[in-house]
């Protein structure tokens, strides 16, 4: 019997999707996460089913782009529909201190190590420390916060309730996350500019500061607070009372969502942060309505369906020979990047906060790399002639793997540690 390419993959998704019902009742409290399981369906399935097409991210760049785009952007809708603080200093001191300095820093980090050890020329480098600087909480659960409203009590620092280690831990990672998936496009935007006018700073510089550095976000901000703000007037002036509008609640998330991105893109900004900040604009906007639980309920279906999809093909491509162009230099880097780069680069943001140093640890080493380092690494690649791409999307491709694997197996651990304490 031949088996029928499009029906094998009919089949591979319905087995994903109700593994994903059962298997968050089966993995709660436990030191395995979700991804872990996908990662190893779509490499079973890819290697027993040949009629399953090869989900080559160089062959099908634009296809890649696109998946993962949309996959950032429905996680940054469901990541900022549930942070509960309060936009302000000090409460968003750790996320301030982590994309100001810990961001920037890791970039660096993982450029040098690009171009001093796995010879990459420097506008490549460079786009491997972009690619590598968002963060991805969404991939080990374990270290969000959780629904809106289920966040302890904020102090009058803007930090959990007395002892609650844990809470700052989420809270820290997950903005972090929410916001550096968008402020690690200068940097790609960088790498691009240097593959194709040089290195000299008067060919680029001035463009960069002005276009790609303030006025997109710029744009991205000013765009989700005026977007966020109309469709939380929208959701929140109309009750749903009949059946039907009852059967479509929550949906507008989905609309929120990609109305935030296109239309901030539209004008030139940066539409991940336009989402976010959309976001954090809905959810400050009537803060304890019951119906911000059914906006992130649908945000996190969403969420968890593309992150199905997008690591069951991230399955597909490891056993059809993604980490093939590997080298010794290359594995070096990318554990210097996982265990040298970003703790240290963690570390040296958090220098003189009053943090306790078990909470920096832990936000400093959970630094996940996934879904926004695939997209940053597919958009560079499609926007400018970089060199050996299919050596970049090993390392990048090993960096997720080691992050989803090990990050994802500690980070129950970790977590229930820190409320030990």
């Amino acid at each position: 019997m031949v088996l029928d390419g499009f029906v094998a993959g009919l089949l591979v998704a319905g087995i994903a999707i109700l593994a994903l019902i059962v298997l968050t009742r089966l993995l709660e409290e436990r030191a395995l996460s979700l991804p872990i399981f996908y990662l190893a369906l779509g490499a079973v399935a890819f290697t027993l089913v040949p009629e399953l097409p090869y989900p080559d991210p160089i062959e099908h760049a634009d296809e890649a782009e696109r998946l993962t785009e949309l996959g950032v952007i429905v996680a940054l809708m469901g990541a900022g529909l549930k942070i509960d603080r309060r936009v302000g200093w000090p409460a968003w001191a750790s996320t301030t201190r982590l994309l100001a300095i810990t961001m920037p820093l890791s970039i660096a980090g993982a450029a040098l190590l690009g171009w001093g050890v796995a010879g990459l020329l420097l506008p490549t480098a460079l786009l491997l420390g972009a690619a590598i600087a968002p963060t991805d909480p969404v991939l080990a659960s374990e270290v969000q916060v959780g629904p809106p409203g289920r966040s302890s009590p904020s102090n009058s620092d803007g930090s959990g309730t007395d002892g609650d280690d844990a809470d700052d831990v989420r809270f820290a990672l997950t903005s972090e996350a929410g916001l550096n998936d968008g402020l690690a496009f200068p940097f790609t935007y960088l790498a691009v500019l240097l593959a194709f006018v040089g290195y000299a700073p008067s060919r680029w510089l001035g463009q960069w500061l002005l276009v790609y550095v303030a006025y997109k976000i710029v744009v991205g901000v000013v765009g989700g607070i005026v977007v966020g703000w109309l469709l939380a007037v929208v959701v929140f002036r109309f009750s749903a009372d009949s059946p039907l509008s009852r059967s479509v609640q929550g949906l507008e998330a989905v609309a929120g969502t990609l109305i935030a991105f296109a239309a901030v893109e539209l004008v030139g900004g940066y539409g991940f942060i336009a989402v976010f900040v959309a976001a954090l604009t809905i959810r400050e906007y009537e803060r304890s309505h019951e119906y911000h639980e059914a906006l992130h309920g649908v945000a996190e279906m969403a969420e968890h369906l593309l992150m199905v999809a997008i690591m069951v093909l991230f399955g597909g491509a490891l056993a059809n020979g993604l980490l093939a162009p590997l080298t010794l230099e290359a594995t070096v880097v990318v554990l210097g990047i996982l265990l040298v780069v970003r703790p240290i680069a963690g570390i040296v943001g958090f220098l003189g906060s009053e943090l306790a140093f078990r909470k920096r640890a832990v936000i400093s080493f959970f630094g996940i790399r996934g879904i926004g380092s695939f997209f940053y690494l597919s958009w560079g690649l499609n926007a400018a002639p970089f060199r050996e791409a299919e050596l970049l999307w090993a390392i990048v491709g090993l960096v997720v793997l080691v992050s989803v694997v090990g990050h994802g197996v500690l980070a129950t651990p970790a977590m229930n540690r820190l409320v030990e304490r």
